[in-house]
């Protein structure tokens, strides 16, 4: 029983949920969409739904409405889906490929810097960048 639990709490299989139930809602956004456009089309077309519709005794309105439909819920994922969802990975992407900025230096790490070379002054050291004195 454990293990159906741990295979039914995995990331992956609550993610693919999430994402049905989310498919499933935007299928009716969709399927609403479509409708509304194919009102418009019957309006000037005159008929909102081309089932009815023959080329030489040949009923190609079925096929009309389906290709309609599906030009329409492609036109729609393009535009509400795929095209977002592009632009952000891009610029998530080339947010990635900036450089990692130089790590800030704090006034700690200048404090013990500054102590050090007055460490090597004293001991007589030379401190690096400094011109040495010869008089």
């Amino acid at each position: 029983m454990k293990g159906f639990r741990d295979f039914l709490m995995r990331g992956n299989l609550v993610e693919l949920a999430v994402a049905v139930i989310i498919g499933t809602a935007f299928a009716a956004v969709v399927k609403a969409f479509t409708g509304m456009i194919m009102d418009i089309i019957g309006k000037f077309g005159g008929v909102p739904d081309f089932s009815s519709t023959s080329i030489y005794g040949i009923s190609v309105g079925v096929f009309i409405t389906a290709l309609l439909s599906f030009i329409l819920t492609a036109a729609v994922v393009y535009w509400l889906v795929v095209l977002p969802y592009n632009r952000i990975s891009e610029r998530l992407k080339a947010m990635q490929d900036q450089p990692e900025a130089a790590p800030a230096v704090t006034s700690e790490d200048l404090l013990t810097e500054i102590r050090d070379l007055l460490r090597q002054q004293a001991a007589g050291n030379p401190v690096p960048g400094q011109v040495p004195d010869h008089r």
